[in-house]
């Protein structure tokens, strides 16, 4: 008799089978390496896996970088010149050098009301008749009127402020025998100073794409040995639970880093957005935001054992709230207060902060310290609850 033939006999139950929830509690690493190999030649040989592992992170990288854009250019406005004055014609033309907006001329504010109307334009300006005595005239009165779309409110509020920059600047400029103030404020940015809203999408996106890999890929493979029944045979062999479930997640961990490595080279190379921090810090990062994500895919592949099932709650669970509630796109400080609360169970949430920092600020470890032992404290809590999961399924 083998070795191996051996321990299952002393691990057999008193009615002669196997009873593989108290198969050898010591921890072998021949046996995880073997599962590991399973595994990982298993996942080469699926397409779907290879697909979502490094595919689709370069279809949502190249979709969050060139069609998501936050930034205001070139916004298409009207300007209805209605005064012939020397200064009103000035003006207009102040409107249209500038590059962030992208100006149509009108004589009659009829000819551009409907364009704002079937959305067309996003508002227009109204320079009036009686612009030339509005300047001359020491009381405080509007010099243009500023009529803007507001079915798009953040277009809209840019319009309204760009319009009165262009005003007050133009009016600062022809104020040349007026001495300048004693204080002159120039504002900086920090960290992007180009004020370019790819340069904080593309980082967030590579915690979309984490997610992806993480929680949905894991729970679909895991789901798919549940519902072929091979994950039962698994669970009946000598190896330990825990052994079952390091072997399983272990290549998608990898997979997981390989491509934050990818994402990270197109970030740099291809999206022109700096990494200001270094490797280690970004490869750690990843790494510890890669066991709640890997967590909660085995969790949820546990409760279900179905592939569409587990579909479904993987998108509602992990990658929606992580789109939605993680700071990705929309600030969470401006979210109610209750669902401000929700985010802090959003492990995106600390991954995001993170990414933008060593990409944009640099290794900032008092800001990664706290996001660090929060995804590692959620991911732990996933974990348990998986391997209790498991072995309630094992058991029963």
């Amino acid at each position: 008799m083998n070795h191996e033939y051996i321990e299952a006999r002393t691990d057999a139950a008193p009615g002669g089978q196997a009873n593989p929830g108290q198969a050898s509690h010591k921890f072998d690493w021949r046996r995880l390496f073997a599962l590991v190999q399973k595994e990982s030649l298993q996942a080469i040989r699926d397409p779907s896996t290879i697909l979502i592992a490094f595919v689709l992170p370069v279809v949502l990288l190249f979709l969050f970088a060139y069609a998501v854009s936050l930034d205001v250019r070139e916004v298409r406005i009207g300007v209805v010149l209605e005064s012939d004055g020397a200064s009103a014609q000035s003006l207009a033309a102040a409107f249209a050098g500038t590059r962030y907006l992208k100006v149509t001329p009108a004589r009659d504010r009829r000819e551009v009301a409907d364009q704002v109307v079937s959305g067309k334009l996003r508002g227009f300006v109204v320079i009036p008749q009686d612009f030339e005595r509005r300047l001359a005239s020491q009381l405080p009165q509007p010099l243009v009127q500023v009529i803007t779309d507001g079915s798009q409110p953040n277009t809209a509020n840019f319009v309204a402020n760009y319009a009165q920059g262009v005003v007050q600047t133009w009016a600062a400029g022809r104020s040349a025998g007026v001495p300048p103030p004693a204080i002159k404020l120039e504002p900086r940015y920090w960290f992007n100073a180009e004020l370019e809203s790819r340069r904080a999408l593309v980082p967030g996106a590579i915690a979309i794409v984490m997610t992806i890999i993480g929680t949905m890929l894991t729970a679909l493979v895991v789901a798919r040995e549940w519902e072929r029944g091979t994950m039962e045979a698994i669970l009946s062999t000598p190896a330990s639970v825990a052994e079952i479930l390091i072997g399983k997640l272990l290549p998608y961990f990898i997979l997981g880093m390989l491509a934050t490595l990818a994402s990270a080279a197109l970030a740099i190379f291809v999206f022109d957005v700096p990494l200001r921090g270094s490797l280690l810090a970004l490869l750690t990062l990843s790494a510890v935001f890669l066991i709640p994500a890997l967590g909660q895919g085995l969790l949820i592949s546990a409760l279900t054992k179905n592939q569409f099932l587990a579909s479904q709650i993987a998108l509602f669970s992990g990658f929606l709230p992580s789109f939605l509630l993680s700071g990705f796109l929309f600030e969470i400080d401006a979210m109610p207060t209750p669902i401000q609360a929700i985010t802090y169970l959003i492990p995106a949430r600390y991954f995001v902060s993170s990414l933008q920092t060593v990409f944009l600020a640099g290794d900032v470890w008092s800001v990664f310290g706290p996001n660090l032992a929060a995804m590692a404290l959620i991911g732990v809590f996933f974990f348990v609850i998986a391997k209790r999961k498991t072995r309630k399924n094992l058991e029963s």
